[in-house]
């Protein structure tokens, strides 16, 4: 279990420019795992109200609980690993495992007996060390949508802020927002 505060720049991409980055970053095919990510929230979206997102991410039969909490700069973020057999509680049963996520939960007020699934995305994921912080890019599938995006996790905003627009100026792509991914997915299943 761990709390950690991310700092991280987000950019959307479109395939050429991902595949234009893939290629300047030399990064092989077995350098990309795949990733899902589950998320929860309770009917009337009490997280979402709460700026929070829960999801459990499952890579290499892994289960790692994780619930994002805004902070003032970046999101402060509580993990949890836990078993196939939580997950499967959680998801078919509405049943958390106790614990720091669960205790957080509550703090915040939310009802955990609440929580349902909401969306769920996958994404081929390759991650690169990059001027002291971690470039991450992500080829991402919700409902009929795939979208390509980047993302700069590092630990002092200002240095990241200048590093991230260099990036983006020499690869000459163009801000884009980036909702994060829970928000895009649960947008795809509205649509």
């Amino acid at each position: 279990m761990s709390t950690n505060l991310e700092i991280e720049f987000k950019n959307m991409l479109d395939e050429s420019e991902y595949k234009k980055l893939i290629e300047h970053f030399a990064i092989e095919e077995n350098q990309i795992w795949t990733q899902k990510n589950v998320y929860f929230d309770t009917k009337t979206f009490d997280l979402n109200k709460n700026q929070a997102a829960l999801r459990v991410r499952i890579k290499n039969n892994t289960y790692e609980l994780t619930l994002k909490t805004k902070a003032d700069v970046g999101v402060i973020e509580t993990n949890q690993l836990i078993t196939k057999s939580d997950y499967a509680n959680l998801k078919h049963d509405h049943l958390l495992v106790k614990g720091l996520v669960y205790d957080k939960l509550l703090e915040l007020g939310i009802d955990v007996n609440k929580l349902r699934v909401i969306t769920d995305l996958t994404t081929k994921r390759a991650e690169v060390s990059y001027e002291d912080g971690l470039l991450v890019l992500d080829k991402s599938f919700y409902g009929e949508v795939i979208d390509f995006e980047l993302e700069y996790e590092v630990k002092d905003y200002n240095e990241g802020l200048k590093i991230f627009n260099e990036l983006l100026n020499q690869h000459h792509i163009p801000k884009r927002p980036a909702e994060n991914k829970i928000k895009r997915a649960t947008m795809a299943i509205l649509k």
